[in-house]
């Protein structure tokens, strides 16, 4: 490098330096600032972070227990503990799925009162739309023998769709709902579309063949 450069490089060095210095010393006050909230950002972000997964961690052993007294068939035990769950983890996935859990609880020892419960997570704003539908179908299942089938199909139809998430369990509850009107047509209509589809469960492609065979025998008629 020649003499005339080298002076030029070290010149500017130095003159970057003096500028440096008089930053510093104009805003080192803000400067520090800044550093201690970054620091302090990445410290909250980091804790909050701890705090949530020991949340998800402590809701997911509480949900296991209601689960496990669920299979024990200690119903009321298990309804406490689900009712806990969506009590203390309302922040977390574990929440909506106790509040499902529950509900299925209620309706094993009384279909009105599950059928409520899921009501209930249909009207809720803050249930994802897909699961509102499930919640519908559900409470559809529990109203079966005792609901208007007027009212039981307007609900259920539109999950019946061909790009339904629901429409294999949606479709054989409206041919269900026909058989147990009488109304061998609009069962036979819905048994169709089970058939036809090629997504249909197995285990429902099994109950289809009792189906058609009642849809096919007709109403039965009442005898003295």
């Amino acid at each position: 490098m020649a003499p005339k450069d080298e002076f030029i490089r070290e010149v500017d060095e130095e003159y970057r330096r003096d500028q440096m210095a008089q930053i510093w010393k104009r805003y080192n006050g803000i400067i520090i600032a800044v550093v201690v909230l970054i620091v302090a950002g990445v410290g909250g972000w980091r804790f909050w972070q701890h705090t949530q997964e020991t949340r998800a961690q402590e809701a997911a052993v509480r949900y296991e227990e209601a689960l496990r007294l669920s299979s024990e068939d200690k119903g009321q035990e298990a309804q406490t503990a689900f009712e806990t769950v969506v009590k203390e983890d309302g922040a977390t996935g574990y929440a909506m799925l106790a509040r499902f859990r529950l509900a299925a609880e209620l309706g094993q020892q009384n279909a009105e009162n599950g059928a409520s419960a899921y009501d209930a997570l249909t009207s809720d704003a803050s249930v994802p739309p897909l699961w509102k539908d499930l919640a519908r179908l559900r409470a559809a299942w529990l109203r079966i023998d005792t609901g208007e089938p007027a009212g039981l199909r307007q609900a259920v139809e539109p999950l019946a769709a061909p790009s339904g998430a629901w429409r294999h369990s949606a479709r054989e509850l409206l041919g269900l709902s026909g058989l147990k009107a009488g109304d061998m047509d609009y069962a036979g209509r819905w048994f169709d579309q089970i058939a036809a589809d090629r997504e249909t469960p197995s285990s429902l492609r099994q109950r289809l063949a009792i189906y058609t065979a009642l849809v096919a025998g007709g109403p039965v008629q009442a005898t003295q």
